[in-house]
């Protein structure tokens, strides 16, 4: 069984961030790609997540979304079997409206593409770019999108 707490650094993010919505898909994706353990994610301000940004990765602006694995070591790892503690993912609400605006698509989609490629990060998957085509968690991160939206 999979279990997660959903952390608002504040709470106007829930309305970017819909409890209920978050609840809901990430009870589905991380249902079918973790299958059980624990995690946190937490939406957080534009400062925040730079700060972590700087302080585990030494690039020192903003981003959109980061993923911690418990797992040892500066790459991502598959957590060992009986550990069952994923990790964390961050998300900064202001950068998911910035990529919606930016691609043309609606905030609840980038919510979910980012709820998507956080857990996919915790699961061990990882990409050397962000080129949609040719990445393969990135494929499989649009292919759990397209599926999802037909359930949610």
């Amino acid at each position: 069984m999979i279990d997660f707490d959903v952390f608002y650094e504040n709470e106007e993010y829930g309305k970017d961030a819909p409890p209920s919505l978050v609840s809901k898909a990430l009870g589905i994706i991380a249902g079918e790609i973790l299958k059980d353990g624990t995690f946190s994610l937490s939406f957080v301000s534009e400062k925040t997540i730079q700060d972590e940004n700087r302080e585990y990765r030494n690039i020192d602006s903003a981003t959109d979304i980061l993923t911690f694995t418990l797992a040892e070591g500066d790459d991502f790892f598959p957590v060992p079997e009986e550990e069952k503690e994923w990790g964390d993912i961050l998300i900064c609400t202001a950068r998911m409206k910035e990529n919606a605006a930016q691609f043309h698509v609606p905030e609840e989609e980038e919510l979910l593409r980012l709820l998507i490629h956080g857990v996919l990060h915790l699961s061990g998957l990882d990409h050397e770019t962000n080129d949609f085509s040719s990445e393969p968690m990135l494929k499989k991160q649009e292919d759990i999108l397209q599926n999802l939206k037909k359930v949610l």
